[in-house]
């Protein structure tokens, strides 16, 4: 998985103590001519928020879903593109052997040093999301350096500058100004996005955080404006793990309208389309607000409001540019 809100590279390993079931073999380093276990006065051991030493250097990674990963920072060769490949020699990554989630690898693309695009000293990249409905035989898009510009791609590119937070460097923090659902900009106290001084709060993107998570009052006031806009009984979409849904008309055929939402960034307006904030199941016969309350004081832009954008994080010019794409044509 592609995580901005991450900075460790990691994978499976044998010998696995603890692992996540994959399709495919799990690493072996003993079979590489290139592996070799990182030492504990390496930087990147050092830039490992918990590490131990026991004549090589040993991570312990954790996410804010409780999902964790341990094992052995080591250096390994890593092979790049899919028509013409790219060898990269002696990139650090993190061998597991003790793992527990959703991901059998992780690829950190956050702003600290153990990430990928740190230690590729690239200054752009960018991604483009297929939707959550496509088959198995479409695929996202990733683009390292030039290859991220989104020049000549849509005339409808726009761009928000980067807020630095010193507090919590690996994130991508954003400056989001308001939010409005259908033709009615919500009351949200600035406050409520704000980063303060300590750097709690704020509002981050990240690629690795399914849905976007919203603090209690801002949700509350997006909530509120579904359940009013929208012309559907509600349902009861606890079973489904959602908060608030709808129950879609009985005819295949009949109109449902959908306030539209969009996010004020500074500079920038993104305006999502329906499928990036509404989940139907027709064979449930519901239709889901694909956002939640976050319970605290951060508030977190998820991928599911990102499919089928275009997005391009420039790290040289501090921005993020976001242009709707058809993403598995790219």
């Amino acid at each position: 998985m592609l995580d901005t809100g991450s900075d460790l590279i990691w994978t499976q390993c044998q010998p696995c103590l603890s692992c996540t079931n994959q399709s495919f073999p799990l690493y072996d380093p003993s079979q590489s001519a290139t592996y070799s276990p990182l030492p504990c006065s390496s930087k990147l051991c050092q830039a490992l928020p918990q590490s131990a030493c026991h004549a090589q250097c040993l991570y312990l990674y954790d996410y804010l879903d409780n999902s964790f990963t341990v094992g052995t920072l080591a250096s390994e060769a890593f092979t790049f593109g899919s028509a013409n490949n790219v060898t990269v020699p002696n990139l650090g990554f993190g061998c597991g052997f003790q793992n527990q989630g959703n991901f059998n690898g992780i690829a950190g693309f956050g702003r600290g040093p153990l990430s990928l695009i740190s230690q590729l000293g690239v200054g752009k990249f960018g991604y483009c999301f297929i939707s959550y409905d496509d088959d198995d035989s479409k695929s996202s898009a990733l683009m390292l350096g030039s290859a991220a510009s989104l020049n000549g791609s849509s005339t409808n590119i726009q761009s928000t500058p980067f807020v630095t937070n010193t507090s919590q460097p690996t994130y991508y923090y954003l400056s989001l100004d308001g939010i409005t659902v259908g033709t009615t900009r919500l009351p949200i106290p600035r406050s409520a996005f704000a980063l303060q001084q300590n750097g709690t709060g704020g509002v981050f993107i990240d690629s690795g955080t399914s849905f976007t998570l919203l603090t209690t009052v801002a949700y509350e006031l997006v909530r509120s404006a579904f359940l009013s806009q929208v012309k559907l009984p509600v349902a009861n979409g606890t079973a489904e793990g959602f908060d608030l849904c709808f129950s879609l008309p009985s005819s295949p055929s009949a109109k449902v309208d959908v306030p539209k939402l969009i996010f004020h960034l500074e500079g920038a307006d993104m305006d999502l389309p329906r499928d990036n904030y509404m989940l139907q199941d027709s064979t449930m016969g519901l239709m889901c607000l694909a956002m939640f309350d976050s319970g605290s004081e951060i508030s977190i832009i998820g991928n599911f409001q990102q499919q089928n954008m275009h997005i391009v994080y420039d790290l040289d010019d501090q921005k993020l540019s976001f242009a709707p794409a058809q993403c598995d044509q790219l």
